[in-house]
């Protein structure tokens, strides 16, 4: 375990330390929520456009994916595990580039941005049809980048973000075998009613 950790450490101070003037602000805005509102947006309004009252559905079932994957993360983990984070941890802080969204809360493990984008990604996956193929290869890029900037922010190691990501994987993929099942019950319901 302990080497682990130390290997942890070892790649948190290897990534950290690859930044520059250029990627600072990049990196900055990629992990700023906000800044992906026109985006969750218009995939919102794709789905309902594409798919009208099945496109609603989904969106309830993106909300409980994000919720299950950011609980888990920090509600859970954050609290059970309490590793700080390397922008708090002693032995680190003169060490970690910090973005100017600064250190973050005290816990870190594990890293919630992670989970949340990758639950999200994995979900519409899953469900999404064919006619948006672009859109799922997007998502996977823009969940990778998002990911990556907390440890280039400097508030979490990569075993924090890697732990989000099967958080992430999991809850996504599990919400979308959940979301397809309901789909057919409720398609059978109405072919038996006609």
């Amino acid at each position: 375990m302990e080497y682990l950790k130390t290997l942890d450490t070892e790649l948190f101070l290897l990534l950290n330390g690859c930044h520059n003037a250029f990627f600072d602000p990049i990196m900055y805005w990629l992990s700023n929520k906000l800044v992906w509102l026109p985006m969750y947006l218009l995939i919102a309004f794709l789905i309902i456009r594409r798919y009208r009252m099945k496109g609603v559905l989904m969106l309830i079932f993106i909300a409980v994916t994000i919720a299950l994957c950011d609980q888990t993360a920090s509600g859970l983990l954050k609290n059970t595990v309490q590793r700080l984070r390397p922008s708090h941890d002693p032995a680190l802080m003169n060490l970690v580039h910090l973005s100017k969204a600064g250190p973050g809360g005290l816990y870190g493990y594990a890293s919630s941005h992670a989970a949340n984008v990758f639950g999200l990604a994995t979900f519409l996956c899953f469900v999404l049809d064919h006619k948006f193929r672009i859109l799922k290869y997007w998502m996977f890029v823009w969940a990778t980048l998002v990911a990556y900037s907390r440890i280039y922010n400097g508030v979490h190691y990569p075993g924090d973000v890697i732990t989000g990501i099967v958080i992430g994987l999991g809850y996504g993929y599990l919400l979308a075998k959940a979301y397809h099942s309901l789909i057919r019950h409720i398609d059978k319901e109405q072919t038996s009613n006609l």
